[in-house]
């Protein structure tokens, strides 16, 4: 008696195609309210034909923008923490089935279900950043893409975000009223990329994908536009490692009390005095630059940082499970310790961690010997710092001390 075949189960739905033309008027009247995007159709688009969709990252919403932008169902690679959300997550696999990838690592499985969906016809969307830009230009990207790309062999859609740094920034709780846009810039097709080397092509999607909004060229309005700030800038132009704090539109350096506004056309003013960063993209840059001055590996003493925040862990594509309401943190050079001098004290050395995130506005996730802890504080919480400090010291750690790479 000869076995049947185990039937395989295709990632793409029926429902997906139902799901799309349902939520597709809604979304579109809501998002052109809510970010005033203008969300271009991609009338090229060949009919049955699907697309590798590689698109710069700004807002949390870039990708309702992208999916209005195309017919048919898309499928986006997504963070584990989406996955990881209990009966939320089971209700986005069933309407949408995002492509799982752990974030800041190299996910064989995920590449794999990219494969898969592209055999059977599917749309795919990443985001080569891997992260939302704090700076308001597009970020480092992972040459894999290109590599990624040429194994897939399917057309190439080069999208386009722009203004919504303006609109809605990473490190901001509040969207600002102006303009923003998203298109198709460019298709690269098969025949066009397939005798490129990686190297070529991944110049060809970079230079695509680049946009840098340190640029005073429109409005975005709204009385908080400094607030929160504070989750992206760590780094005073006086006083070296420090902390901020904002109100309204003004950010100040809780050490020296250097006072900066955020103007309408995304700006940075000096309040008492000149400030040497016309815009945040260059401070940002400044920043990684001080951080990449720093030898980390001598910080073993005493912390750059104590702060108070919340435990997780995240248990993968399930849930999150509530460890400690109330913990300390402390951030040396080589190590972060949690509620230090305690009976409960988590001594986290920076060898044997393989890497730290950041999710979202200032959510931080620490992947730790087959753990992954996830820190959660009050609004104004810094959590870049930390992956930036952790990359700096693996950066010297390998003998690589001039990779400016600090995480993002």
């Amino acid at each position: 008696m000869s076995k049947q075949k185990k039937k395989k189960t295709k990632w793409i739905k029926p429902r997906h195609y139902v799901i799309r033309f349902l939520l597709a008027g809604t979304l579109g009247v809501y998002t052109k309210f809510k970010y005033g995007v203008k969300v271009e159709p991609f009338k090229e688009q060949k009919k049955g034909q699907p697309y590798l969709i590689l698109y710069n990252h700004q807002t949390a919403w870039d990708q309702f923008f992208v999916g209005l932008s195309f017919k048919g169902p898309v499928y986006y690679l997504a963070s584990e923490d989406i996955f990881s959300m209990g009966w939320v997550s089971g209700l986005i696999r069933w309407l949408v089935e995002p492509i799982p990838i752990k974030k800041q690592s190299t996910d064989i499985q995920a590449v794999k279900t990219c494969y898969k969906v592209a055999k059977e016809g599917g749309t795919i969307a990443i985001a080569p950043e891997g992260n939302r830009t704090y700076s308001g230009k597009t970020e480092y990207m992972s040459p894999a893409i290109a590599g990624m790309a040429k194994t897939l062999k399917m057309p190439i859609a080069l999208y386009r975000i722009e203004g919504g740094f303006g609109v809605h920034p990473r490190w901001s709780d509040v969207v600002r009223k102006g303009k923003m846009r998203g298109y198709v810039s460019r298709v690269i097709e098969v025949e066009e990329y397939k005798d490129m080397t990686t190297e070529e092509l991944f110049a060809e999607i970079e230079r695509g994908l680049y946009v840098n909004e340190a640029v005073a060229d429109r409005e975005f309005s709204h009385k908080q536009r400094a607030e929160y700030l504070e989750r992206a800038m760590y780094v005073c132009p006086d006083c070296g490692l420090s902390t901020f704090y904002s109100k309204d539109d003004v950010i100040w350096c809780t050490k020296c009390n250097r006072k900066v506004r955020y103007g309408l056309k995304k700006e940075l003013i000096g309040v008492d005095g000149e400030f040497p960063y016309p815009f945040v993209s260059q401070w940002y840059d400044a920043q990684k630059a001080y951080v990449n001055s720093l030898d980390v590996t001598q910080q073993t003493e005493e912390p750059y940082y104590r702060e108070e925040a919340e435990l997780s862990e995240v248990i993968l594509y399930k849930h999150k499970e509530p460890l400690r309401d109330h913990v300390t943190l402390a951030l040396y050079g080589d190590r972060l310790v949690i509620d230090e001098g305690k009976e409960e004290e988590m001594n986290l050395a920076f060898g044997d961690i393989s890497a730290i995130s950041v999710l979202g506005k200032n959510k931080l996730n620490i992947y730790y010997q087959g753990h992954v802890y996830q820190i959660k504080s009050d609004e104004h919480f810094n959590a870049l710092k930390y992956v930036n400090i952790y990359y700096r010291y693996k950066n010297i750690s390998k003998g690589e001390s001039d990779d400016e790479f600090l995480g993002l």
